[in-house]
């Protein structure tokens, strides 16, 4: 930029443009195989389920699709003893769903049964390598129905490479949902309905970038969940605990 000038590069040159006490900001949320198929009971229509959260112990937000035949009361069959009850509608077109199962681990199931919940530019059906393509290299935090996908384009030949360099990493994690695909359908933004997301931004994260700040070192933040979330904390006036 000093320079004025234009260069073409790969995005493995950009250890290149980092120097020793830069910051990296990088959200560390996993996702997982949240679009999962049952049964309705009795009919044996099929439904698909995409779990949003986990509101409680065994209580998850959900979409389901044929959603206007999916109504409280019903109760959905995902077999291997798993099956679930629908107890509540949500404002936002969903259901509220109560598990009930006889295996040691919900998420286990979901892991091995789910399909991951693609976005919708990509024209295809999911298939198993889905679940390890479909994630950033330094994902951890379990939660999101969407990948950061700014993140995507690490690996972990880069990230060494950074890491020896003295660039330091920092984490944030928030859990993507599904607003994030939800199209603005007002005039009035106000109006437009904005899903909650899970965040949380460690102290060991807010001292790292503080520090970095202090010694006017670059801080490079990857992704717009991770400007998001920082946004949020700074704007808001959050607690960093």
């Amino acid at each position: 930029r000093d320079g004025q000038v234009i260069e073409h590069k790969h995005f493995s040159d950009l250890p290149d443009y980092m120097r020793k006490g830069d910051v990296l900001v990088l959200n560390n949320t996993l996702v997982y195989p949240a679009r999962i198929y049952a049964y309705k009971d009795k009919s044996e229509a099929k439904v698909e389920v995409f779990l949003l959260r986990e509101l409680a112990n065994d209580l998850w937000e959900a979409m389901v699709k044929p959603a206007r035949k999916v109504r409280i009361g019903n109760k959905l069959i995902f077999g291997e003893g798993v099956e679930c009850d629908v107890i509540d509608n949500t404002v936002s077109g969903g259901r509220v769903l109560r598990f009930e199962y006889n295996i040691p681990d919900i998420y286990q199931f979901i892991e091995e049964n789910g399909h991951s919940p693609l976005p919708p530019y990509i024209k295809r059906d999911p298939v198993p390598s889905d679940k390890e393509r479909y994630q950033t290299v330094y994902a951890s935090e379990r939660g999101s129905v969407a990948a950061p996908t700014a993140g995507t384009h690490f690996t972990k030949e880069i990230l060494a490479k950074l890491k020896k360099k003295g660039v330091k990493m920092a984490y944030i994690t928030l859990h993507i949902g599904l607003g994030t695909f939800r199209p603005i359908m007002v005039e009035d933004l106000t109006r437009h309905q904005m899903d909650s997301e899970f965040f949380s931004v460690p102290a060991e994260t807010a001292d790292i970038i503080n520090d970095a700040k202090t010694k006017r070192k670059n801080v490079v933040i990857v992704g717009t969940s991770t400007v998001r979330t920082l946004e949020t904390v700074v704007v808001s006036g959050f607690e960093i605990t």
